[in-house]
């Protein structure tokens, strides 16, 4: 036996290398190469020390962990009364509020930002915190829900039958035991505000600048590479701090969910829990409030209401703003998102696949290998989009094929970005899959391919189905990196959107909230199938 099991473990090792051959290879062709070849023009020009130790360079690393550091704290108080409804309430209108708390995620940054100016016109510090948190509860809401819903209620009744009151009995025994999932959703939230784009760029204005926004100035406008390549590492290192502490949060997370009980722990709330499904629903009201003033101005003119706006995406806006259609860009995104869906369920899904063999093969090494991959496959949503779409340009030409001018670019760009989201919602339920059934299938001789296909496809295949309609949903409304590769003959909606908004005339600005209230009317129908979806076992590990 002992010797059956040495001689299968080259071949298995063998068989999870080549699983991982594409997503490696993918990470360092498309990710690790163009950002090395930015970093590496920085460095030639001599510049990054001078960067690194100027002063507005710390002052925007300050304002950017600082805004990122409130709208994380504002997203997890604003989470916990939810987290609390959709894991332990029976009351009406859960799943209601299961479905919509993930609305404000899957908007594009762009639609975030031009709801909360319509409702602070100014923009500013306060509200480019509260666009970021109302973008994030939902990461807070069901990453710390999904944990609480398996957690054994029995600790906090006996607590309870001791005397504790309802709080005490929080705080002292179901806080500790959701401390890893708060942990990895603060980590979380901090990693995409941090990183914020779109919302800070159209809220901030030229006052207020983090380093994502100035790393897109110094490239796009100054050509200041060395400056920008001073901003991208010191970003880089915040983010693979705010990596660490996720990915450590995470493992403990999955340890704690698969040690307690998965019976089903909702119930009436009591007398003193009442207050917190009353606060989860003012929660919930307050997430509508941009989302309805955004509609409301899509509509209203100056001489009242009308459908001018949406009627002009049949034009190129006020002085041919756009160089296509807003139909056009509009049929551009839906071409686009669904080639980077397709190319990152590719490569995700194999990720997955990989990691799970991994974390099964024998060996620290295996194990160790498989951390460090599950790792290098997140840091594509904490570098800044802008550097890997300019690295595309200055290393994509030196290929046998030249993607600079392919359609594949953007397609490419948006998968990157989405490939991260995929494997977090398919790996926790390919490790949730009973080993034995495997076994049981390969002893009657199925190869891997066919354990597979009859094992894993099956109870998987409702995942995968909301995985890739939430990537799709999200390269729908990428705005970072394709508003830098996007062609001004083939913008998607979302560029459409940013140009309009740059430019004066009421047309335009009326054009641009209507292509923003389309899109978020096809994400909002997208995060409902993504609900009916998505299998039970996902929400221990969401997000």
């Amino acid at each position: 036996m002992a010797t059956t099991t040495r001689a299968r473990r080259p071949a298995h090792l063998a068989g999870v290398t080549a699983l991982a051959v594409l997503p490696i290879g993918f990470l360092a062709v498309f990710f690790a190469w163009p950002v090395v070849a930015i970093l590496r023009l920085g460095f030639s020009d001599g510049g990054v020390g001078t960067a690194l130790f100027e002063v507005q360079t710390w002052q925007l690393a300050a304002f950017t962990v600082g805004q990122a550091a409130a709208s994380t704290v504002v997203a997890l108080l604003a989470g916990m009364p939810v987290a609390f409804l959709l894991a332990r309430a029976r009351v009406r209108g859960v799943g209601v509020v299961r479905t919509f708390v993930l609305v404000p995620f899957v908007l594009p940054t762009v639609v975030v930002g031009l709801a909360f100016k319509a409702l602070w016109p100014g923009g500013g510090v306060v509200t480019i915190v509260l666009a970021n948190a109302f973008f994030n509860v939902a990461v807070v809401a069901r990453t710390v829900g999904g944990l609480w819903a398996h957690l054994d209620r029995r600790g906090e009744d006996a607590a309870r039958a001791l005397g504790a009151s309802p709080w005490r009995a929080f705080r002292s025994v179901t806080l500790p035991a959701l401390a890893p999932a708060l942990a990895s959703a603060g980590a979380v939230v901090f990693l995409f505000c941090a990183t914020s784009f779109g919302i800070v760029l159209l809220l901030g204005g030229s006052r207020y600048r983090t380093l994502e926004t100035e790393i897109y100035l110094r490239t796009v406008n100054l050509l200041d590479l060395s400056g920008a390549a001073a901003l991208s590492l010191v970003q880089l290192a915040a983010v693979l701090a705010a990596l660490g502490l996720g990915g450590l949060a995470r493992r403990r997370r999955e340890t704690a969910a698969r040690l307690r009980s998965r019976a089903e722990t909702a119930r009436r709330p009591e007398r003193g829990e009442w207050w917190v499904v009353g606060a989860a629903f003012a929660v919930v009201a307050a997430l509508l409030v941009p989302i309805a003033a955004l509609l409301l101005r899509s509509l209203s003119t100056r001489d009242g209401w009308s459908l001018d706006g949406y009627r002009a995406l049949a034009g190129r806006g006020e002085d041919a703003t756009l160089g296509v259609t807003g139909w056009d860009a509009a049929l551009n995104s839906l071409r686009t998102a669904s080639d980077a869906t397709l190319l990152a369920m590719i490569v995700g899904v194999l990720a997955a696949v990989a990691l799970v063999a991994l974390r099964r093969a024998p060996g620290r090494g295996a194990r160790g290998a498989g951390e460090v991959l599950d790792a290098a496959l997140m840091l594509p949503i904490g570098v800044s989009a802008v550097t890997v779409g300019f690295g595309y340009l200055v290393t994509l030409g030196d290929l046998p094929w030249d993607l600079r001018t392919s359609p594949l670019l953007v397609p490419l760009a948006q998968a990157l970005v989405i490939i991260p989201l995929i494997v977090r919602m398919v790996l926790p339920v390919l490790r949730s899959v009973d080993e034995r059934l495997r076994q049981a299938a390969a002893t009657l001789g199925a190869g891997p391919v066919r354990v597979w296909r009859e094992i894993d496809l099956p109870l998987a295949a409702r995942s995968l189905a909301a995985a890739a309609a939430f990537g799709y949903v999200v390269a729908l409304g990428e705005f970072g990196a394709t508003s830098f590769l996007a062609r001004p003959d083939a913008p998607t909606l979302p560029v459409a959107i940013g140009a309009l908004v740059g430019r004066p005339g009421e047309l335009n600005n009326q054009m641009a909230y209507a292509a923003c209230a389309l899109l978020m009317v096809v994400t909002a129908l997208v995060a409902a199938v993504i609900d009916r979806l998505r299998a039970p076992q996902a929400q221990v590990g969401e997000f």
